[in-house]
């Protein structure tokens, strides 16, 4: 703490370097013009050299002014932003989603909510990483796995975990739906993280004799690289149901993969929710509701 110039003297200098002026500096601070000059100078003072040159009509950075108020500037931002962070704000809603459902579900009806609640700030956390509703200042997540997910939170189902095979309609070219298990042996498979093609195949009793296909990070790569024509994927149900629906995909075979590990919507209790975050939560619950039916 010893090396820090005082904090006063910090925010008059940011100010009057803003603006290059004592007077505005201290209309918008809400200080006298003569307790920010006196401020400025108690942190050159400090610093042991001047920050400003003194003109008749306002103020001009020295060089070592300029430098330094560059990044002082930036400390400063950095404050703001940090403190909005921290700070409720009533129409800010924070929800943290993997960054596949926010690409293929949550971002594709982001247009809907918006015109059905204008009023509300809706911002996008897309990590695999696990958020905190204290530390990370979330309101809402979208988590795949089993209750309970932690004392204080709400848990309510989303969408099962219903695995499909997918393919590009111009794959299928030539091609009879649903595929038979032969032409699906000899297949391009397409992989991600979760690597479910061997359980599928097992679970069904297919075969793979394609040693061809492409291993991708994240499911929604695995969907990007379907919709590409390079191959076959299996995911999620609903992540792929527009795309179905609008005949950019089909599904290429009958049988469902259902897995333990369910989407569900994580919030706080109600008691603790904003009526923005309450507003979200209900709309997301809609919706799936609506796509499942």
């Amino acid at each position: 703490m010893d090396q820090l110039p005082p904090l006063n003297g910090l925010r008059a200098f940011e100010a009057s370097g803003q603006y290059l002026s004592f007077r505005a500096a201290a209309d918008a601070l809400g200080v006298t013009q003569g307790a920010v000059a006196q401020q400025v100078r108690a942190l050159e003072a400090h610093l042991g050299m001047p920050l400003f040159e003194r003109l008749p009509k306002g103020l001009a950075f020295t060089l070592a002014g300029r430098g330094y108020h560059a990044r002082v500037q930036v400390a400063f931002e950095e404050l703001r932003e940090a403190t909005k962070t921290l700070r409720p704000q009533p129409g800010k809603v924070l929800i943290s989603v993997t960054p596949t459902f926010a690409a293929k579900w949550l971002i594709p009806n982001l247009a809907a909510f918006s015109q059905a609640h204008p009023d509300i700030d809706l911002r996008v956390l897309a990590t695999e990483r696990v958020s905190s509703f204290h530390s990370d200042g979330i309101n809402l997540a979208v988590r795949q796995g089993q209750p309970p997910f932690g004392s204080g939170v709400e848990a309510s189902h989303l969408f099962p975990q219903e695995i499909i095979a997918i393919a590009a309609p111009p794959v299928m070219a030539g091609r009879s739906l649903p595929l038979a298990p032969d032409e699906l042996a000899e297949m391009p498979k397409l992989h991600d993280a979760h690597d479910l093609w061997p359980e599928y195949l097992a679970r069904f009793g297919f075969h793979n004799r394609s040693d061809s296909g492409v291993r991708l990070s994240q499911t929604s790569l695995a969907i990007d690289a379907a919709l590409a024509g390079q191959g076959v994927a299996l995911v999620g149900r609903f992540l792929v149901a527009r795309d179905i629906e609008e005949g950019r995909l089909v599904q290429i075979r009958p049988e469902v993969l259902v897995g333990q590990n369910d989407f569900y919507l994580l919030a706080e209790k109600p008691a603790k929710r904003s009526k923005a975050s309450d507003a979200v939560h209900q709309w997301l619950l809609s919706i799936a509701e609506k796509q499942i039916d």
